[in-house]
């Protein structure tokens, strides 16, 4: 049986396609504006070294980028989470080589869990976390004629410092950058002085009121009219919040493809263990022609069927059984039931009940007393569950049914194209108190007649498949056999939703 859930709680409604695909057109339409005047303030400067101009450049290269990851992000949100892929758009698997405080950039700066540890750890976030984008990005320029230093009121308060101390010197610098950084950081500076390269990346830097930032540098050389570097200029973001988001993506995206791959390891073994307990799902289920020295033959007329229909979500397979045994006296075992849960635990809380009925009845013990014991059996589990289910021994020498039932749903008795539900006994929930009498019921069968024993998950309303079960009563007469009333049963009820998983089972009497 289903696990009991909150109907009041709506399930999570996902983005609708055509709203995510409009924010995308607008953000590649906005992408192309932009890019279109960094083109034109790219002209504009002509070998100019007007810092106003170099400015403008610098935030227009930064809107586009941050464009660009927006447009990856939504395009995965689109799609959805991919399958077999590490990473999704937008946090695209990063380079090795890989080190115990984390992995390195392509610029060759280090980022990761341990980047971030400091970041998250500190003891208050700046106005300028939650801010515009020019709130978080400032200039610099280091002068190397003149040892003179020009840094924007922005960068001074992203370092934490006041603007009327002025800025950091280069040699300066390199003491307020986490030491797993400062190598990366000479590295950039040098090569951009000495060959002239362009700097992009990233360090870490460490406040003075121990807050701990991840900056973005992009800079480059500043020539006089000889050719010579006369000075270096740079742009410096502040990327903590970004850096924090993105790790939380990736982790976020690890996490659910750890639970699918936990999700279908869990299911596989579950199938693999209701298949290896439960007969067939398909086809007859003959019993032995031959019975056991000394025992009365068995009616040969007997015909048995069952099917095993799963929920709507595959991975939802629960406690369910059928069964049909040839008992050592001659008698035939019928049962179905249901067990709460879903999974492994309630296979193999399921596997044990039916072990544990199988066991019971070749041992001879009868339906009532057997309900009784699975009772017991379930309020000592160390695994508590609750149970509903149907047992019955069918004697072929009087075509006698002795039945029990504990709060499950009776068993239909079709004859003569018509059909009825029998009257049950009492039987309470299995698990559900200690000491409960479960009573039995005897119905005489005929030449002809039609037991059918089902799970109560068919249908999302029991009631309702016990009307639609009765209405088959016509295609059931006309039937071949059992196998074809299963058929017919499966066609009813294939297509309906259903929260869990449910099982049939149907003896047909022979003529």
């Amino acid at each position: 049986m289903p696990s009991p859930r909150s109907a009041d709680q709506p399930a999570v409604q996902p983005p609708r396609r055509g709203t995510v695909d409009a924010l995308i057109s607008q953000t590649e339409r906005l992408r192309g504006r932009v890019d279109a005047v960094r083109r034109d303030t790219t002209a504009d400067m002509d070998g100019q070294n007007d810092p106003q101009l170099r400015w403008q450049r610098a935030l227009c290269d930064l809107a586009v980028h941050h464009l660009d990851d927006l447009g990856q992000h939504l395009g995965q949100l689109r799609e959805g989470l991919p399958a077999d892929q590490p990473e999704g758009p937008g946090t695209p698997a990063l380079p090795e080589p890989w080190t115990e405080s984390g992995p390195w950039t392509e610029s060759g700066v280090q980022t990761g869990a341990r980047a971030e540890a400091g970041a998250a750890a500190e003891p208050g976030r700046t106005p300028a976390a939650g801010g515009s984008l020019l709130s978080r990005v400032g200039s610099a320029e280091w002068n190397l004629l003149t040892d003179e230093v020009i840094w924007s009121d922005e960068l001074c308060r992203i370092f934490g410092r006041n603007p009327e101390d002025g800025g950091l010197t280069l040699d300066e610098l390199p003491s307020w950058v986490c030491s797993e950084d400062q190598q990366v950081l000479t590295a950039m500076v040098t090569d951009c002085l000495v060959d002239g390269k362009p700097i992009d990346g990233e360090f870490r830097v460490t406040r003075a009121d121990g807050a701990v930032r991840t900056l973005h540098m992009a800079g480059e050389p500043v020539y006089d009219a000889d050719g010579s570097t006369a000075s270096m200029w740079a742009v410096l973001r502040d990327v903590s919040e970004l850096r924090r988001s993105q790790r939380a993506v990736r982790e976020t995206g690890d996490s659910l493809r750890h639970q699918r791959h936990a999700a279908r390891t869990e299911h596989r073994l579950a199938v693999e263990f209701q298949e290896a307990v439960l007969p067939p799902w398909r086809g007859s289920l003959r019993l032995p022609d031959s019975t056991a020295p000394g025992a009365p033959a068995r009616d040969p007329g007997l015909d048995l069927a069952a099917h095993y229909l799963p929920s709507d979500a595959s991975a939802r397979i629960g406690g369910d059984w059928y069964d049909a045994l040839e008992l050592p006296d001659g008698q035939t075992l019928l049962s179905v039931g249901d067990l709460t849960g879903h999974g492994v635990t309630a296979t193999s809380g399921m596997a044990m009940l039916l072990g544990a009925v199988r066991g019971m009845a070749v041992a001879g013990i009868d339906p009532g007393p057997l309900m009784g014991r699975l009772n017991q059996l379930l309020g000592v589990s160390s695994q508590p569950a609750l149970g509903s289910a149907v047992c019955g021994r069918y004697d072929p020498r009087t075509r006698t049914l002795v039945w029990a039932q504990a709060a499950h749903p009776a068993p239909l008795l079709f004859r003569g194209g018509t059909g009825r539900v029998l009257t049950p006994p009492d039987g309470v929930l299995l698990g559900a108190t200690t000491g409960a009498a479960y009573t039995q019921a005897e119905e005489r069968l005929e030449p002809g007649d039609l037991l059918l024993l089902h799970t109560g998950g068919l249908t999302q309303d029991t009631g309702a498949a016990t009307e639609r079960l009765l209405a088959l009563a016509p295609r059931f007469a006309a039937a071949r056999g059992a196998q074809h009333c299963v058929r017919t049963v499966v066609e009813t009820f294939g297509d309906e939703r259903r929260d869990g998983d449910a099982c049939v089972l149907i003896a047909k009497v022979g003529v």
